[in-house]
């Protein structure tokens, strides 16, 4: 892998500390204080980009967090801006097929399936596009929204689409259930402003990379989370701001799992199960020999999802 100390471009994500950093951040700017409108819950705002590779790596441990704290948490999606645009050379990276063997390795660091060739067959030009439509379908309906959002990343890292072109920012939204139309109207119009206002938030709280995760109580307590962490390091977290909250005991059944989440990786699923990683994989494979769930492969993993 590329000398972690030169990865300064965002596409370059640093598997060791799990951050796609933002060039040119002072990684020494003091966050500002922040507080949540959500009394009783702790706000967790995540600042993410639908390209980012560490985001894409904290699916599981996110998803968990949800089954195990959804009644004591309110997660607020905010977009970062990661690719704005091709007009620098940074960290190795100066054209988009610089990236390619990148994502190839993080995604064996992760476990988590992505397939660099996008950057060689059909490669964006910025992440700003998908992050807009995901602010329009925000004004929709928040949770079709991060279904979209989903849906958004399994195209780029799965299927090589560039989510940049209109066609499958509107498949996408189609197969969640959005308004198309409306989805067009708002992408051209108001989410922009909306789009610039994540922005403006993300430099106030002197976010420098992403994923980065801020735990907020009803009073302005913080706890920070930077970068691809393990599950325990969210958890933790999240119990040093409440710690009288009690997790739930959620269902861990496959069909339970594959119910609430139309997609699985086998490492989210070992994760969600408590299946062993080693063990996760044939077992869903299994379940796709009883026809009971379909598998899509790409060289570096596979993803599974119900059967219609």
């Amino acid at each position: 892998m590329k000398d972690s100390k030169s990865a300064i471009n965002p596409l370059l994500c640093d598997p060791t500390t799990g951050i796609c950093e933002i060039p040119g951040i002072d990684k020494n700017k003091d966050e500002q204080k922040v507080s949540t409108d959500t009394p009783n819950k702790v706000q967790i705002i995540y600042f993410t980009d639908p390209i980012c590779s560490s985001c894409w790596g904290i699916e599981p441990q996110l998803r968990k967090l949800k089954l195990e704290y959804g009644d004591y948490v309110d997660v607020a999606y905010k977009m970062g801006g990661l690719l704005p645009d091709w007009n620098y050379n940074s960290g190795g990276i100066s054209k988009p097929s610089d990236v390619a063997e990148h994502w190839d390795e993080v995604s064996i660091y992760y476990d988590m399936p992505i397939d660099g060739d996008l950057w060689l067959e059909n490669p964006l030009h910025s992440s700003y596009p998908p992050s807009i439509a995901f602010k329009a379908a925000q004004l929709q309906d928040i949770e079709k929204a991060i279904l979209f959002l989903r849906a958004l990343r399994e195209m780029a890292f799965l299927d090589k689409k560039n989510i940049t072109q209109w066609e499958h920012l509107a498949t996408a939204a189609k197969n969640v259930g959005l308004d198309v139309s409306l989805l067009k109207t708002d992408y051209e119009g108001k989410a922009k402003l909306l789009f610039e206002k994540d922005l403006h938030l993300a430099r106030e709280y002197g976010v420098r990379g992403f994923p980065s995760i801020f735990f907020i109580d009803s009073l302005g307590q913080k706890e920070i989370v930077y970068g691809a962490r393990p599950y325990e390091i969210f958890e933790k977290a999240l119990l040093k701001i409440e710690p009288e909250i009690t997790k739930n005991d959620y269902d861990k059944n496959w069909k339970s799992l594959f119910t609430q989440f139309n997609s699985l990786t086998a490492r989210e699923f070992s994760e969600l199960s408590d299946t062993p990683r080693n063990e996760s994989e044939d077992f869903l494979n299994k379940l796709v020999e009883e026809e009971l769930l379909e598998k899509f492969s790409t060289k570096n993993g596979a993803i599974w999802t119900r059967k219609n």
